[in-house]
C-alpha cells in the first residue's frame, strides 16, 4: 500500500494548547513592555533636553501672589510667596536633609526618580487598609512643584514621573536635594527652608536643631495643619513622628532623638491675623477650581463687605461665652457671602466653623418640620396641642419641662414647643421633612428617627444659614458664593461669574408664612434677644446639655447665621440659642443693616387659588373637603392624634434620607387627566416661569 503524501497530523494535547496560548500571551505583554520603555525613554531623553539649567532652577519664581479684594475693591488680603537665603548643599545641616529623607522618600538615595518598591507598598497599604498612602518621591515632588499643578490625574501623574526621571538623569542626588529644601513649601507664604525657619524660629536654616528641622521636615505633608502659627501642638506631635522615623531608618541614634527638646522648643510669635482670614482661605480653596493659572499674579473679587465683617468679629468676640467658640456667616438674599467669622481668633485655630464644622441645630432645624407641614396645609392660626406624646418608645419633652396645652400653630414656633414640631413631622412622615431639608440643601447625613425633627442630625453653619436665606428670598434658593471675578494682574480675565438659573425651593406663600412664623419667634417668641428695632424673623436653637446654641434670622436684606459651643462638644451651662448667639446676631445685623432704611418682610402671599391647598388642586377635591388624615373645623383646628398614613421611603439611600414619597401611597389613584404629584410636578410647576 502506497504512502499518504503527507503525513498524518499529530492530534494536540489539551496540555501542549495551553502552553502554546501562554507562550504567545507573555509574548504579547513582553513586546508592549519594551515598546513602553522605548515610549518611556524617548520622553525622559526629551524632557532632559527641554530642562533649565541649575542657575535658571534657582532663578525661577516660587509660588503664585494672590489679591482677594472685598466687595468695595479694598484689598483685604495680599497673599504670596516670602523667600529666605538659597543655601547651597553644604550648607544645609545634614540634620535637616535626614529628615527630609526619612519622612518624604527613605530610598531617596536608592531610586532613578519614581520609587517602584515605594509605589508597592503604597498600593498594598492603600488596598488593605483603605487608606489613601502617597508614592511620590522628592525628585516628584520637585518636578510638581516647579512644572505642574496639584491636580489629581492619571495624566499629571505620568507627567511628573517622565519630569522626575528627566531630573534624575541630569542632575545629582545633592543637587537635587538641594533645589528641593530650597524651593518646596513650608506654611503661611514661607518657600524654602532658610524662611521657614524665619518665620518659625527666627534664625537662618543654616543654624537649625534636630528638633527645629524636624519641625520643619514635617510640615510638608500638610502646612496649614502642623504648621506652628497655628497648631503648636499638631506641630510638636508631627515632629515626634519624623523622629522616630529618623531612628526606624539609622539617620540618628536614639540617644540623639532622646535629646531633641520638642517640648522646651519656642516658636517666634506671628503676626495677628485678622479674622477675614477664615474667608480668605475658604475663597483661596476655590480659585484652584475656577482657573488653571497658576504662574501670573492674580487679583479675586468677592462680595465680602470688609466694614461688616469688622462687626461681625466684634460681635462674636463681645458675645461668645467664656471658653467656646464661635462663627458666624451673613449672606445677601442672593446667596453673596458678606460676612463670614470661623472662629474667635484665626491665629488660635485656622479651623473654620463656619463652614467645615457639623453640629446637632437644635431646635433652628424646625424650619424643615413646619415648611413641610405648610405645604402639607397646616397654618399659622391652625391650633394645635401641647401635650405628651410618645413614638416608639421615644418621648420628646419642652424645654420648660411642661405642656402649654391648646395653642396656634404661630404660638408653638415662637415658644418653640418640641412636641408639637414633633407631632408635625410625625404627621407628614419624618422622611419628608428630610427631603424639604436635602431640597434647601442640607448635604450632611440625615437620621429618618423622630428625634431628627428637633435637629439630631449635624449641620454646618453655612448651609443651614443658606436654608433661611431661601425663606427670605420669597423660597428662591440663595446658594453661597464669594467669588465674582478673577482677574491677573495684566488685566486678562479668567473668570467672571455667571449668576445660575434662579432655583425655586417652596412656593411664595409657604415661605411668606414661614416667615410668618419666625417673625412671631423674634417678636414674641424665643428669640426676643435678637431684636434689632426693624422687621426681623429668624429662629433659635440649642441642642440638650447646652453643647451647641444657634440664631439664623433675616431682614428684608440680609440673612445671618450664629453657632456657639466648643470643639470638643462639651457642655456650656449659660449657653441658649435665645442668649449669647441672638445677641450676637443683633450686635452684628444692626451694624450691618444700619445705614439702610428699613423694609417690610413679605409675610401673605395668596396660595395658588384661594380655599384650595396643592394636594386639593392635584386630587379635585372640593374647596370644604378635609384633606385624608386631617380632622378640621371652622375654627381651624387640626388634629395631630390623628397622623397621615405612613409615607413609603422608596430608594432610601443609607444614610437615611429618602426620596419625597409617592402620594398613591396615600390616596386612591387620581383621573387620569389629574397631574401627578411627584418630583417631575413640583420641579415643573415650582420652576415656570411667571405667566
Amino acid at each position: 500500500m502506497p504512502a499518504p503524501p503527507f503525513p498524518a497530523r499529530r492530534a494536540r494535547s489539551p496540555r501542549g494548547s495551553l502552553a502554546a496560548f501562554a507562550i504567545g500571551v507573555a509574548k504579547l505583554v513582553g513586546g508592549l513592555i519594551l515598546l513602553g520603555l522605548i515610549v518611556l525613554g524617548v520622553s525622559v531623553v526629551v524632557a532632559m533636553q527641554s530642562l533649565p539649567g541649575f542657575d535658571e532652577f534657582k532663578k525661577s519664581p516660587n509660588g503664585q501672589s494672590v489679591e482677594i479684594r472685598g466687595a468695595d475693591n479694598s484689598v483685604l488680603v495680599s497673599l504670596g510667596p516670602s523667600y529666605g537665603e538659597w543655601l547651597p548643599f553644604a550648607r544645609i545641616p545634614h540634620t535637616m536633609t535626614a529628615a527630609m529623607i526619612a519622612v518624604e522618600d527613605r530610598r531617596f538615595y536608592d531610586h532613578p526618580g519614581v520609587d517602584p518598591i515605594g509605589m508597592g507598598r503604597s498600593l498594598v497599604s492603600n488596598l488593605s487598609r483603605g487608606t489613601r498612602q502617597g508614592a511620590s518621591t522628592i525628585t516628584q515632588q520637585l518636578a510638581r512643584n516647579v512644572f505642574l499643578t496639584a491636580n489629581q490625574t492619571y495624566t499629571r501623574k505620568l507627567r511628573e514621573a517622565v519630569l522626575a526621571l528627566a531630573i534624575e538623569r541630569k542632575f545629582t542626588k545633592d543637587a537635587i536635594l538641594e533645589l528641593y529644601l530650597n524651593r518646596v513649601y513650608f506654611g503661611g507664604g514661607a518657600y524654602g527652608i532658610d524662611a521657614a525657619s524665619r518665620k518659625f524660629f527666627g534664625h537662618p536654616a543654616s543654624s537649625l536643631s534636630l528638633a527645629e528641622a524636624a519641625i520643619i521636615a514635617g510640615l510638608v505633608k500638610a502646612p496649614s495643619r502642623y504648621a506652628p502659627s497655628a497648631d503648636p501642638i499638631a506641630a510638636r506631635g508631627r515632629a515626634a513622628t519624623v523622629i522616630a522615623t529618623m531612628v526606624d531608618s539609622a539617620s540618628i541614634t536614639p540617644g540623639e532623638a532622646a535629646a531633641a527638646d520638642l517640648t522646651g522648643l519656642r516658636f517666634v510669635p506671628q503676626e495677628r491675623q485678622s479674622g477675614v482670614r477664615y474667608f480668605t482661605d475658604w475663597v483661596l480653596a476655590q480659585v484652584e477650581t475656577l482657573t488653571d493659572e497658576a504662574v501670573e499674579p492674580l487679583s479675586v473679587s468677592t462680595t465680602l463687605d470688609p466694614a461688616g465683617q469688622r462687626f461681625a468679629e466684634a460681635a462674636i468676640v463681645a458675645e461668645a461665652p467664656a471658653g467656646t467658640q464661635g462663627a458666624l456667616i451673613a449672606l445677601a438674599h442672593d446667596g453673596a457671602v458678606k460676612a463670614m467669622v470661623g472662629g474667635r481668633d484665626y491665629v488660635t485655630s485656622t479651623y473654620n466653623r463656619a463652614v467645615a464644622a457639623r453640629r446637632q441645630p437644635g431646635s433652628s432645624w424646625k424650619l424643615f418640620d413646619y415648611t413641610a407641614a405648610i405645604e402639607d396645609g397646616v397654618q399659622p392660626g391652625d391650633t394645635v396641642v401641647d401635650e405628651p406624646i410618645t413614638i416608639d418608645g421615644w418621648s420628646p419633652r419642652n424645654f420648660s419641662r411642661s405642656f402649654a396645652g391648646t395653642l396656634t400653630v404661630r404660638d408653638a414656633f415662637a415658644r418653640s414647643i418640641n412636641t408639637v414640631a414633633v407631632k408635625l413631622a410625625q404627621r407628614v412622615g419624618f422622611e419628608t421633612v428630610a427631603g424639604v431639608a436635602r431640597r434647601f440643601g442640607i448635604t450632611t447625613p440625615i437620621d429618618n428617627r423622630p428625634a431628627m425633627s428637633l435637629g439630631a442630625s449635624d449641620v454646618t453653619l453655612i448651609e443651614l444659614t443658606a436654608a433661611y436665606a431661601a425663606i427670605a428670598n420669597q423660597g428662591v434658593e440663595a446658594r453661597p458664593y464669594a467669588i465674582t471675578k478673577i482677574a491677573t494682574a495684566s488685566g486678562r480675565v479668567l473668570y467672571i461669574r455667571d449668576p445660575p438659573e434662579a432655583r425655586v425651593i417652596v412656593a411664595p406663600y409657604v415661605a411668606a408664612k414661614m416667615t410668618d412664623l419666625m417673625q412671631a419667634a423674634v417678636e414674641t417668641g424665643s428669640g426676643r434677644a435678637a431684636q434689632i428695632g426693624r422687621p426681623l424673623a429668624g429662629k433659635t436653637g440649642t441642642t440638650s446639655s447646652n453643647k451647641d446654641g444657634w440664631f439664623v434670622g433675616f431682614t428684608s436684606g440680609m440673612t445671618a447665621g450664629v453657632w456657639m459651643g466648643r470643639d470638643d462638644a462639651k457642655p456650656v451651662l449659660v449657653l441658649q440659642g435665645g442668649r449669647a448667639p441672638a445677641r450676637a446676631f443683633a450686635a452684628y445685623m444692626a451694624r450691618a443693616v444700619g445705614g439702610t432704611p428699613p423694609g417690610p418682610l413679605t409675610t401673605d402671599v395668596a396660595a395658588p387659588d384661594v380655599g384650595l391647598e396643592p394636594d386639593d388642586q392635584v386630587y379635585g377635591l372640593a374647596p370644604d373637603a378635609a384633606a385624608p388624615g386631617v380632622v378640621s373645623d371652622n375654627r381651624g383646628e387640626i388634629d395631630l392624634a390623628v397622623p397621615r398614613p405612613a409615607r413609603s421611603p422608596r430608594g432610601s439611600p443609607a444614610d437615611g434620607d429618602a426620596l419625597p414619597r409617592d402620594p398613591s401611597d396615600d390616596y386612591p389613584a387620581p383621573p387620569r387627566s389629574a397631574p401627578h404629584l411627584d418630583d417631575r410636578w413640583l420641579d415643573t410647576t415650582l420652576n415656570a416661569p411667571p405667566r
